[in-house]
């Protein structure tokens, strides 16, 4: 793990090198001052002249300039390494996230994956900037300084704490601009978390269209716009340590200058004199230092393990080979066993063997729980079998690379997922290069042009977060329209009408029989009125493939089928 973590140093090592340079000559010019006073207090506050004296001040007040500027380099351009390498580190975990397979989102929960990739990465670019720099730390006691300081020599205090307010002071304007940075910031990781929230609830959406380079270039420009809001805050920031800094080499310098004076004319002795500077340390270091080595250690690494576990997990496997050029949609499930998790369970489906020929469309009716949504979730792959074999068209969609395969496979499920974005984004949604005329014929087959054209902006028109802003109905249609832009040769329809009322299921029924005109369809119902026409219809429950007829055959027949039409229908 550490490996890893020093290994994004490296892409920043010019800045990181700078940042460390500076911080030796910060280190170094520090060294200056007891040595310059030592000078003062041995040799030249006893002569009679203050030219050396103002000559010696003036050296302290070059190297304390110096010492400023380093300072601002380090503040600045220290966090502006922890900031691209957090870029960094968000940005490969985002790739990672977008290739892990659909089981590992059923398992986690996308708060704790926010987390991960936000504030965890946080934490992690303090520890990059401030570990290095903050190896050695200062244990000392403010109230104790302070009073040893009033006790050695009060005027001499009193001169030192004037110079406190006005630091005070130009150090609060200085935060105040820190913390407008920070808060733009902040709105900016809002938006950020706003849209990644998006790509990771709708991964399913993503992985059908094949949308996960759109959904990467996307997160790409905001994080991009992140990083520049985060360089800009620390850029006040190192402005703001710098000043800092600046003014407390101000106070040792006010210090040293009236103290010498005080020397020169016999109201303190050497003894006094060099005590008082070595306490304005144990004054002034605990104002500004916040934190501890050790906090930043456990926070940091804690972050980082955290990122190094997600990076650690298998990814999405895609080792078929096979590009169907003509796509005829003949789907064979031959002996398909499968079960949930990496542990043997109950086996939600069990040796199932069906054919679905193309061009046809099958229904699939029965209990919950008796695995119809799963059986339309191995098509497209989202889980792997267990057992047996899925063909298309006479080759094992294994076999098949996973762009080809889902790019000829539509889905339209019951619980739509719509983009943060306009209605033109999400009816072209894996079609970026969709024209307006596309777009627009799409919607009149999905029955939805009229109420798009109805709306504020037209294609213009936000549809809120998940599409907040539409009815279900239009929600609903949008998707439908999504396909039909899409163009699959094999449709797959999972309870698309069950949460809607009866005039809304009207039009997105008839929206659904033209989707399916041509196409190899497979149909999840509730209701059996929307499947009475299917050339197909099979029950399925827990114990597998029940019965299996067209309507009539199955109402004939007496079975479970008729009684769960007759169930429905009691009372009409």
């Amino acid at each position: 793990m550490i490996k890893r973590f020093i290994s994004y140093y490296k892409p920043h090592m010019r800045l990181f090198a700078l940042d460390m340079f500076c911080a030796l000559i910060v280190a170094a010019a520090g060294l200056f001052y007891p040595t310059i006073a030592r000078d003062i207090i041995n040799d030249y506050a006893h002569r009679d002249e203050l030219a050396p004296l103002i000559f010696w001040s003036s050296v302290l007040l070059l190297i304390y300039i110096l010492k400023a500027v380093c300072n601002y380099i380090v503040g600045y351009l220290g966090h502006v390494v922890g900031v691209r390498m957090q870029r960094d580190m968000r940005r490969d975990l985002f790739l990672k996230y977008e290739a892990l397979p659909t089981s590992y989102y059923d398992e986690n929960k996308t708060g704790d994956l926010l987390s991960r990739l936000v504030n965890d990465l946080f934490d992690v670019s303090e520890l990059a900037h401030h570990g290095p720099e903050n190896v050695f730390l200062s244990v000392l006691m403010l109230i104790g300084s302070f009073l040893i300081l009033t006790n050695i020599y009060l005027p001499l205090a009193l001169i030192m704490f004037s110079i406190v307010p006005i630091i005070v002071t130009v150090t609060g304007l200085s935060r105040a601009r820190m913390r407008r940075a920070m808060k733009a910031s902040k709105k900016q990781i809002g938006v950020l978390n706003a849209n990644l929230e998006n790509a990771i609830t709708g991964i399913r959406e993503t992985k059908s269209y094949r949308a996960e380079e759109l959904e990467i270039a996307k997160f790409n420009r905001d994080n991009e716009k992140f990083a520049a809001y985060r360089c800009e805050a620390m850029k006040s920031m190192g402005s703001y340590h710098a000043m800092m800094e600046f003014l407390t080499d101000l106070l040792y310098l006010v210090v040293i200058f009236a103290g010498g004076i005080f020397l020169f004319k016999g109201k303190i002795d050497a003894g006094e004199f060099t005590a008082f500077i070595l306490y304005i340390g144990m004054f002034m270091d605990p104002i500004r230092r916040f934190a501890t080595l050790f906090e930043q250690l456990q926070e940091g690494m804690s972050g980082f393990a955290r990122f190094a576990e997600i990076m650690e997990l298998s990814e999405e496997v895609d080792a078929g080979k096979t590009e169907l050029e003509c796509f005829r949609g003949e789907i064979t499930f031959r002996d398909v066993s499968f079960h949930y998790g990496t542990e043997e369970g109950r086996e939600v489906l069990s040796h199932l063997s069906l054919t679905i020929p193309e061009g046809q469309t099958l229904a699939l009716v029965g209990p919950s729980g008796g695995g119809k949504s799963t059986l339309c979730h191995l098509i497209p792959r989202f889980y792997d079998i267990t057992g047996g074999a899925i063909l298309l068209d006479g080759v094992d969609i294994r076999d098949i690379t996973l762009t080809c395969l889902r790019k000829n496979i539509g889905m339209v499920s019951q619980s739509v997922f719509l983009f943060d974005g306009t209605v033109r984004d999400n009816i072209a949604y894996g079609t970026p290069d969709a024209t307006d005329e596309e777009i627009l014929d799409a919607a009149r087959k999905a029955n939805i042009y009229e109420d798009v054209m109805a709306l504020p902006e037209g294609l213009d028109t936000h549809v809120g977060e998940r599409g907040v802003k539409l009815s279900g109905g239009q929600k609903q249609r949008v998707a439908i329209a999504r396909v039909f832009l899409k163009n699959p040769k094999l449709l797959i329809l999972d309870e698309a009408t069950s949460a809607l009322d009866n005039a809304t299921e009207m039009q997105v029924q008839a929206a659904l029989d033209q989707l399916a005109l041509g196409r190899t369809v497979l149909v999840v119902a509730h209701r059996l009125s929307t499947v009475k026409g299917a050339d197909r219809i099979v029950v399925l429950d827990k114990n597998g493939i029940v019965e299996s007829g067209t309507h009539g055959e199955l109402i004939a027949l007496g079975g479970k089928y008729k009684e769960l039409y007759e169930y429905q229908f009691r009372g009409q």
